[in-house]
């Protein structure tokens, strides 16, 4: 058994996602970072699909009930259990009565902590993650509170493990994120096709305030449409990491809670790269890249080996 005592500036349940739905209006809901996901998941020594809290904020704390091992990934942050310093991407053992407090995160946006044992959910579509905008999944459909409680069962033992720092990656601003054309990539002139995401001649955009699990506004200089286009569209279906430029010419990039838009298209961002979208806060800066399909590919090709190499390599006591 766990009880929240304060849930930080948002904590909801994730896990790897409700994929294959959007025909149905369903999205993934998946965590929004999938290597701290996964990273975590081989450090407890679970399937791949167990959820897990995904959390935004310093202040976060959380007392334990029973003895079990839990770890954490994602954003590098300051926490201790009860007087003892915990390092971040590492497995811990938590008696009865400890009390797990992150004072302060100093590098990135969200974190994950996972426990060696089930969380007594319901599964909800085949998955335990939270559906914030229709209430569903996770814990009763919405993000955790101070005084929720969340039993866990089946706990069980899992050596001690740490994943080495070469296999952290970095989440640092300024962000790159490499993208590929959009169905409306030709909606915008050439030179403002090079103002968003040509090496030499890019703009650099601000990451807004507003931001949540569904999209991420940007600001800076605004693209133009071409004079003969229309500036929305009919919606149609869209893939988290799709840029989107509404009528103010500003992007805005898609996360994991929609599955169609009514806005030009004008990128999306590789697979390679969406875990970074995870660690994007108000100030931070946004540089995009334009590459090719064939690139794309080698870069998902090289995240998947260094996500498949995690499990021989976590140091294990």
């Amino acid at each position: 058994m766990i009880e929240i005592i304060h849930p930080g500036t948002m904590t909801c349940i994730v896990d790897s996602g409700r994929y294959g739905h959007a025909a149905i209006g369903v999205p993934p809901s998946a965590a929004l970072d999938s290597y701290a996901y996964c990273a975590l998941n081989c450090l407890l020594d679970q399937d791949g699909h167990a959820p897990a809290l995904e959390i935004i904020g310093a202040d976060f704390t959380l007392r334990f009930h029973r003895k079990m091992i839990c770890a954490l990934t994602g954003a590098q942050v300051r926490a201790s259990l009860d007087d003892k310093p915990l390092n971040p991407w590492t497995s811990f053992r938590a008696e009865a009565g400890n009390i797990l407090t992150v004072q302060k995160i100093t590098e990135g946006l969200r974190y994950y902590l996972g426990f060696a044992g089930n969380m007594v959910l319901d599964r909800v579509i085949g998955r335990f993650s939270t559906n914030l905008e229709c209430r569903f999944g996770g814990y009763k459909g919405r993000a955790l509170s101070g005084g929720d409680w969340i039993d866990i069962d089946n706990i069980y033992g899992v050596p001690w493990g740490s994943i080495p720092g070469s296999f952290i990656p970095g989440m640092k601003s300024p962000h790159l994120l490499r993208v590929t054309a959009g169905p409306e990539y030709s909606y915008f002139p050439e030179a403002f096709q090079k103002k968003f995401a040509d090496k030499k001649s890019r703009k650099v955009y601000d990451v807004s305030a507003t931001i949540n699990r569904t999209g991420i506004r940007l600001e800076g200089r605004p693209l133009q449409f071409s004079a003969e286009v229309d500036k929305s569209i009919i919606s149609e279906g869209i893939l988290p990491g799709t840029v989107q430029i509404p009528g103010d010419g500003l992007p805005i990039i898609m996360l994991y809670e929609r599955t169609i838009g009514g806005y030009a298209r004008i990128a999306r961002v590789v697979r390679a790269d969406l875990d970074r979208l995870a660690h994007l806060k108000p100030g931070d800066y946004v540089l995009f890249e334009r590459i090719e399909i064939d690139e794309a590919e080698r870069l998902w090709e090289s995240r998947q080996k260094s996500l498949a190499s995690i499990r021989q390599v976590v140091r294990r006591a």
